[in-house]
């Protein structure tokens, strides 16, 4: 059997392993799995046809977690999200491809990386954000997830907001699985969503649940405080990895 993409077994390997990781940080944290892996594929391929790839995982990994999840979503945060990121969405291909993904990626980085550095020194905002100030963010979001990073923007919003942990995480997994859905359509009209998307996605699906069970004990087992000091240190690598495969690919 043909492996996807014309990938060669050791690729392949080093991908599954990296796929695995990136779904433990996914089921433990809610966020931060497309980021992952699509910075470290970037080390090995092009990374352009695995964004469709990555957005069906995220999508597969939300129905291993739903059960869990259900009773913690704040629907009322992730309607205001979405209506913010459903206008940037139709806009954020254009944008990518005008700027380039290299000055994209160092901008939403940069960005990331001094929230997180605030978010580190135990600042947080005192009161809770209303619907305009969601939207906006979700705006921003929908800027940033052409290049796979959507989630990063609004992870570093929440955690500054006092939220409970397994509030942040399910609300966090179900906004990136409504944002993965409305993406993917518009991917597949730009002529990245092929049969390789479809098979990549299958092969991932075992490896995807092993790496969101693993993670869900984890996170059950976690402090809050552990676990919002966990999500500012997953925000301070990501943003780090976006800089230096910007600078450096």
């Amino acid at each position: 059997m043909a492996l996807p993409f014309g990938f060669d077994p050791g690729t392949s390997v080093a991908l599954a392993f990296a796929l695995l990781a990136a779904a433990f940080v996914r089921g433990y944290s809610g966020f931060g799995f497309s980021a992952i892996f699509i910075a470290f594929a970037a080390l090995l391929t092009n990374p352009l046809p695995l964004i469709p790839v990555v957005f069906a995982c995220e999508i597969m990994m939300t129905a291993f977690q739903a059960r869990g999840i259900r009773a913690h979503i704040d629907w009322r945060r992730v309607g205001w999200l979405m209506l913010g990121a459903a206008i940037a969405l139709p806009f954020s291909v254009a944008m990518l491809l005008s700027v380039g993904e290299d000055i994209a990626r160092i901008t939403i980085s940069g960005v990331i990386l001094l929230m997180a550095l605030l978010l580190l020194s135990g600042w947080q905002l005192q009161r809770r954000i209303g619907a305009l100030g969601h939207s906006s963010v979700g705006i921003l979001s929908g800027m940033c997830n052409s290049a796979g990073i959507g989630g990063l923007p609004v992870a570093a919003f929440l955690s500054a907001q006092p939220m409970q942990a397994a509030t942040f995480r399910a609300t966090m997994i179900v906004y990136l699985t409504a944002l993965d859905l409305i993406t993917l359509p518009l991917l597949w009209m730009g002529g990245l969503v092929t049969w390789d998307t479809v098979i990549a996605a299958l092969l991932a699906f075992p490896i995807l649940g092993l790496g969101v069970w693993l993670g869900g004990r984890r996170f059950l087992a976690a402090s809050p405080a552990a676990f919002r000091q966990s999500a500012v240190l997953l925000l301070l690598l990501l943003s780090a990895l976006g800089l230096i495969r910007a600078l450096v690919m």
